[in-house]
């Protein structure tokens, strides 16, 4: 907030008053309003002189109506956090002094602060027409409205600051939030960038360009600005969470482990960087350590649905079917409206051989998402299960429709078709399977068995053998049998 310095009183007083120590003015030194001002005006300002600014512009009103004797006690209410009490001393000393710019300023900061961003515009506004140069009335406005979501009113009024105050860090930053927020990164990065070489310690500036760096997918970038973040703040939990989130998309796990630790030793309730570091557990095969961070989440925070489901796919990679799907059970009850979940606990239950209660879970994922390609491929192989071929062709024939790239499925179909006796549909399925994932050993396999079914012995023989260069054990040992000869001794 703009203080009220010389704020319209004679000179003579403020130099009079402006090196006193005093907090509490001597009532036999003044004798009239002037006084009391130039008192309350030195006083203005300083912690814990709030109370006696207020007493001494009281008693200059109780002597001369005066717009400064407002305009300081305004001020003083407001550092006292009594935001009402300074909206309406402004007000009165907008209606003594209609061109006093500051107070239509000052009185736009506390209705911001109540959450009242259109009457501060509107009072930013009017500072603004009185002194078009007020940089700081652009800075505010322009923030209200990156409030009120109007982005690119924000960096209208951010570029005006700038044009008058090219030096603003701050309004550079600010407006390459707004600019990050319309998806203009590169426009950020700019302004971000400008930041930093007018002020080149602000961490939150370096860390926001790496942001903006991540999302272009410029991750050693990004690190490279986070980096720089902890380095002028050693302490900056979001700052190593962040990098860690950078070091996990490069594939560097560890590195990724080692940061959300450090923003854990920061903030030991940063639960996200709990969950994080679970997921980089998870995916180095860290199981139960992956299992211990989502118990941190969870305990944290109670509500993390996501905690809850990734917990129940660990226990589940660890062969507690059981226990992921009462994981399960938790993140549905607190977001019903997760499909992945439901697709989840559908798998669960049908390792469990509870195949009709998984159908009915992927219908729910289904009626939630109805392009989930994976929930209609597994209820298709759950009905497969149960023995409706037919049925499992017409939600793999759904997924497919919905991903036409989805090599497994076509492999699924693939096998109910064979075992409807439609083997050229089969083979139809193998070959679309195989063109999508050429290294697709199943599809292979599959294949040869649907031509050698037909009698294509020899197209069935180069497919168990393309089969085996690729890793089938099963059918290397059923070529070194009797029941092999006849392939293993063909050209």
């Amino acid at each position: 907030m703009a203080s009220g310095t010389n704020h319209d009183v004679p000179i003579n007083y403020y130099k009079q008053y402006a090196a006193s120590d005093a907090v509490v003015a001597s009532s036999s030194q003044m004798t009239n309003a002037d006084d009391y001002l130039a008192q309350a005006e030195a006083l203005l300002g300083k912690k814990g002189s709030e109370q006696e600014v207020i007493r001494l512009a009281n008693q200059a009103l109780a002597t001369n109506q005066s717009g400064d004797a407002y305009f300081y006690r305004a001020y003083s209410k407001y550092d006292l956090d009594d935001k009402q009490g300074s909206i309406a001393d402004y007000t009165q000393a907008i209606a003594i002094n209609p061109q006093d710019a500051e107070a239509y300023y000052n009185r736009g900061n506390a209705k911001d602060d109540l959450g009242d961003k259109q009457e501060a515009i509107s009072d930013y506004t009017q500072a603004i027409a009185i002194n078009p140069q007020f940089a700081q009335a652009y800075f505010n406005r322009g923030h209200a409205k990156s409030d009120l979501g109007d982005k690119q009113g924000a960096i209208a009024d951010y570029s005006q600051a700038i044009a008058i105050n090219p030096q603003d860090a701050e309004a550079y930053y600010n407006r390459g939030n707004a600019k990050d927020d319309l998806g203009d990164k590169q426009g950020a990065i700019a302004d971000y960038s400008q930041a930093i070489a007018n002020d080149s310690q602000d961490a939150v500036v370096y860390t926001n360009r790496g942001n903006a760096k991540s999302d272009l997918g410029d991750k050693q970038g990004a690190i490279a600005d986070y980096t720089q973040a902890i380095v002028i703040k050693s302490q900056y939990a979001l700052a190593y969470y962040n990098r860690g989130l950078a070091k996990s998309n490069l594939g560097d796990k560890q590195g990724a482990i080692a940061d959300y630790t450090q923003a854990i030793t920061i903030n030991p309730q940063y639960f996200e960087a709990y969950h994080n570091r679970g997921n980089a557990k998870s995916n180095l095969g860290d199981k139960k350590g992956a299992i211990a961070d989502y118990n941190q989440v969870i305990a944290i925070n109670p509500q993390s649905a996501l905690a809850y489901n990734n917990r129940g796919l660990a226990k589940y990679d660890l062969g507690n079917k059981q226990g992921a799907i009462s994981d399960y059970n938790q993140a549905i009850a607190v977001n019903p409206k997760d499909a992945d979940t439901y697709n989840n606990r559908g798998l669960a239950k049908s390792d469990l051989g509870d195949q009709q209660g998984a159908i009915a879970d992927y219908t729910q994922a289904i009626a939630i998402n109805p392009k989930f390609t994976e929930a209609y491929n597994n209820r298709g192989v759950a009905k497969y299960d149960l023995g409706n071929k037919q049925e499992a062709i017409a939600d793999y024939n759904q997924a497919i429709a919905i991903n036409p790239k989805d090599a497994d499925t076509y492999n699924n179909r693939g096998v109910a078709k064979y075992d409807l006796g439609d083997k050229q549909g089969a083979i139809a399925d193998y070959t679309q399977a195989i063109a999508i994932n050429p290294k697709d050993v199943e599809a292979y396999n599959n294949r040869g068995n649907a031509k050698n079914d037909l009698g294509d012995k020899q197209g069935a023989c180069v497919d168990y053998k393309k089969a085996i260069s690729m890793g089938n054990q099963s059918t290397a040992q059923w070529l070194q049998s009797s029941d092999g000869a006849w392939c293993r001794n063909m050209p």
